[in-house]
């Protein structure tokens, strides 16, 4: 019996490696796996043979939920390093993270110095938050000499309490006093002060580094673009260095590319081009230059990186919508409607049979526009539930209202549950002045979906904006705000229900965080409202003022202005 176990768990070993897909990667690994080390041999109790068996034939079978359920029982019955290191296996390819986590952590207390075993852990721990617990097990990983990515500790860095992100850059940093030359260790503490807005300090451990690695690609990377943040002269110096050694680095080149566009558009489609001609099939690239001679008015030569996109039968979606958007621009609608209805799928879609929509009915081709859309709805059965969205918007924005409202009407009928659809024929109904119909709707979303922040901002904001529901409006916009807390149109929505109340003070508390936030003319109609007539006319009109420059036809705003009696003269003084 003192051979069975390695008889019965060694086949998982062979027949996983050679017949099971490779899981895709859930984290970033700290080191290459290493290679299964063999089960030592050791007799096992009787009552666990049949379980193994079991597990060993589901394997075979495929059953992999069987499998990992025994492997699971036995594991923790066994506490043998090689059973715990064959559940970690294989609840990592089934993607079943609780389990591996368990799995590890069961392994690397059987076996505390065993790089593979600590390495997963930290970055399971590090997957879930945990990431204060990852440190001892990363050291253990650097401790063996093994390459190890100290930066997969700052995943989420920005999700922690202050307490937490404290806790852990003084974690952090006692590594570095153990390792205090390791180039991923220096980078770790760089990003560190990166997240923390300290730029000077990022970039005096930058120097740390390039001490030991002059041109490390990450550390490169992230001196760009600080410098570019602080308003550098010369910031991709040392960047066009690293180049010039090493002039076939394709990903530090794409990077200097993409950070050129924020500076130097010509600059950047060079090495655009550059990357192309080593590259010559990469769709991704012909995309980058196509955008980028759109955006600096060379039309022919976006087009002509549009066509390549088609001819290689890659992006092809994108490539027509955007051949459709410069024929537009150049006035040619009819070559405009023909690139838009050669899209088929991917996320511009929608976009493009919108401008299809939108070109009909500017030309007066309402009909069209709606025998069009029909047609297509039956073409891509399915995009009929965004489709009749679409059509609704469009009719509504050209002021039809009633054939909006039957689009939507039909829509749901055929999509009763649609919560889009029911979202939009709500602010139709608030459109139309049919309150009922817009509060049924909002509550019938609220009823299948309780935690739907954007239906109870909208229905509290409607309520405190066309009826005296105060109170009930109000509750309902503080439960969205707990919801998604900072979000402009609550905020918003919170600033306007306080002005109804009367609280004046508030309001603008909550009116100037929406529009700091998000400066759109309907927020500023609020605050400039809310400021008239608390008696600081002066703050009022420069808001006003700031937003008509933006949109001097805003409908809202304008609408605003106009009741408080203020003239379009007098904001503009």
């Amino acid at each position: 019996m003192r051979h069975l176990l390695v008889i019965v768990l060694l086949p998982l070993m062979a027949w996983s490696c050679a017949t099971a897909p490779e899981a895709p990667v859930v984290a970033e690994t700290v080191v290459e796996p290493a290679a299964p080390a063999e089960i030592p041999e050791r007799a096992i109790p009787e009552e666990s043979l049949y379980p193994l068996l079991v597990a060993e034939f589901a394997l075979r079978r495929r059953a992999y939920e069987v499998a990992l359920d025994q492997y699971m029982e036995q594991a923790a019955i066994l506490q043998d390093a090689g059973v715990s290191s064959h559940t970690t296996h294989l609840a990592q390819f089934m993607q079943r993270e609780p389990e591996a986590l368990e799995a590890v952590e069961q392994w690397v207390a059987l076996e505390p110095d065993n790089v593979e075993a600590n390495n997963t852990l930290a970055t399971l721990l590090v997957r879930r938050g945990r990431t204060v617990e990852a440190i001892p097990h990363v050291a253990v990983v650097a401790r063996s000499g093994s390459p190890t990515s100290f930066p997969m500790l700052l995943n989420g860095f920005r999700q922690l309490t202050p307490e937490q992100q404290a806790e852990l850059v003084a974690g952090i940093n006692s590594l570095a006093e153990e390792f205090p030359e390791d180039p991923q260790l220096i980078l770790t503490q760089a990003l560190i002060h990166e997240e923390l807005g300290q730029s000077r300090q990022a970039l005096e451990k930058l120097d740390e580094l390039f001490a030991i690695e002059p041109y490390q690609q990450q550390g490169v990377l992230l001196e760009a673009k600080l410098l570019v943040e602080t308003g550098s002269k010369d910031p991709f110096k040392r960047m066009r260095k690293a180049l010039a050694e090493n002039p076939g680095d394709s990903r530090l080149r794409l990077q200097y590319a993409r950070l050129l566009t924020r500076e130097d558009m010509d600059a950047a489609r060079k090495q655009f081009e550059i990357l192309s001609v080593q590259n010559p099939r990469d769709a991704d690239l012909l995309f980058s230059l196509a955008l980028i001679n759109r955006e600096t008015g060379d039309t022919l030569a976006a087009q002509a990186y549009l066509r390549q996109m088609i001819d290689l039968d890659e992006r092809v979606d994108e490539a027509h919508y955007y051949l459709g958007r410069i024929a537009e621009d150049e006035g040619d609608l009819k070559g405009a409607l023909y690139q838009y209805k050669q899209v088929k799928g991917g996320r511009d879609f929608l976009s493009a049979h919108n401008r299809v929509g939108r070109i009909l009915m500017e030309a007066g081709e309402v009909e069209q526009s709606h025998q069009y859309y029909s047609l297509l709805r039956d073409r891509q059965p399915e995009q009929r539930e965004p489709l009749y969205g679409l059509e609704a918007e469009l009719l509504s924005s050209a002021g039809m209202l009633d054939a909006s409202l039957a689009i939507l009407n039909q829509g749901l009928s055929e999509f009763p549950d649609s919560n889009a659809l029911l979202y939009s024929r709500s602010m139709l109904g608030e459109e139309l002045g049919d309150l009922e119909m817009m509060e049924n709707d909002l509550r019938t979303i609220l009823a299948k979906d309780p935690d739907n922040a954007t239906a109870m901002n909208a229905l509290g904001y409607t309520l405190a904006n066309r009826t005296d529901r105060y109170v009930e409006a109000r509750d309902l916009i503080a439960r969205a705000l707990v919801l998604q807390p900072g979000e402009p149109a609550i905020l918003d929505s919170m600033g306007w229900v306080l002005y109804r109340q009367g609280d004046y003070e508030q309001s603008i508390k909550y009116l100037r965080q929406a529009y700091e936030k998000f400066p759109d003319p309907e927020v500023a109609a609020h605050l400039g409202e809310v400021l008239w007539v608390s008696g600081d006319e002066k703050a009022a009109m420069e808001i006003w003022q700031g937003a008509l420059l933006k949109d001097p036809e805003h409908r809202v705003l304008v609408a605003t202005i106009k009741r408080l009696g203020v003239t379009a003269l007098d904001v503009g003084h």
